[in-house]
């Protein structure tokens, strides 16, 4: 799946493939086409006369996997991109004149490229704005947010989207220095707690540092809100019988998928969902770091 046009590494996707179990002539739909890795592997078993449908919220990188995925063959009739949050699921169904699909795939991760990409400001290995806006046309980048919320309110975020221990303090030390760097960032968290807590473990403090970038990523991109609706409105967008498959990446989302799932088999709309998270095989997270977060949940929709 990776290639020099396609950096981005798919994670579980022998996983994800058995748990939607696309079917030739099948309507699947890919909410996060990302570099499209799993939408290829999900594309050559939909032959023939199967669709999918790929929506991203990134308007850099879906014309390059779109592209892409045209350059191995999959034309028009087979596959449409379409510049969407997946909050628009369902408006993106209608337009292609859909009632429901029947697979469905949310990989809630950060790509290789955006998270490689310094200019985005995902990563605080190389400098670059402290931005972190998945579509960098709409709303406000991470050190705008900063400068904007109070110190109580920005702990209270660090606390709510990343449960982060130390959230008081980080938050008054990025309120007095008002970081606009990823580098910056990372480095007034670090050092900051390193002298305000020396006895801290430096895992514990590594740990503080990305709870917080994760944190206002979140919180930059809404990504909770979006979440919300994207479960809510999953019942209707799936055809009775179809399968849904959903990849976190740290407690918070995953904790709202299983109790999203979890109440729909209990009303009776999925007629089974994963008892337990599935993980990556050892050799994946040898081999793909990022993937040692990753957790993959699943349900079906109910026959009625």
């Amino acid at each position: 799946m990776i290639t020099p046009s396609n950096p981005h590494v798919p994670i579980m996707v022998a996983e994800v493939l058995h748990c939607l179990r696309p079917r030739a002539g099948e309507v699947a739909v890919d909410c996060t086409l990302g570099g499209g890795g799993h939408a290829q592997a999900i594309l050559e078993r939909l032959r023939p006369g199967g669709r999918l449908i790929g929506t991203d919220v990134d308007p850099i990188e879906l014309p390059r996997t779109e592209a892409r995925l045209r350059g191995l063959g999959f034309d028009t009739d087979s596959f449409v991109a379409y510049h969407a949050n997946f909050t628009e699921l369902p408006q993106v169904l209608a337009r292609e004149g859909r009632p429901a699909a029947d697979l469905i795939l949310a990989d809630l991760g950060v790509s290789s490229m955006q998270h490689d990409n310094p200019g985005r400001g995902f990563n605080f290995k190389g400098v670059g704005p402290l931005d972190m806006r998945m579509d960098p046309s709409r709303g406000e980048p991470a050190w705008q947010l900063i400068a904007r919320l109070d110190e109580a309110a920005l702990a209270t975020l660090l606390i709510a989207n990343a449960d982060e221990p130390q959230a008081g303090l980080i938050a008054a030390i990025l309120k007095r220095e008002h970081p606009d760097t990823t580098h910056a960032t990372e480095r007034l968290v670090r050092l900051g707690l390193n002298l305000a807590l020396p006895e801290l473990p430096r895992a514990d403090v590594k740990m503080s540092v990305r709870r917080t970038l994760q944190a206002l990523r979140i919180a930059v991109n809404d990504e909770f809100s979006a979440l919300a609706a994207l479960l809510q409105s999953l019942p209707r967008c799936l055809a009775p019988g179809g399968r849904v498959a959903m990849l976190t990446f740290h407690s918070g989302e995953d904790r709202r998928v299983k109790k999203a799932f979890q109440a729909g088999h209990r009303q009776g709309v999925y007629a089974s969902v994963a008892n337990q998270v599935i993980r990556s095989t050892k050799e994946e997270t040898f081999a793909n770091r990022r993937a040692s977060s990753a957790k993959l949940r699943w349900a079906v929709r109910a026959e009625r």
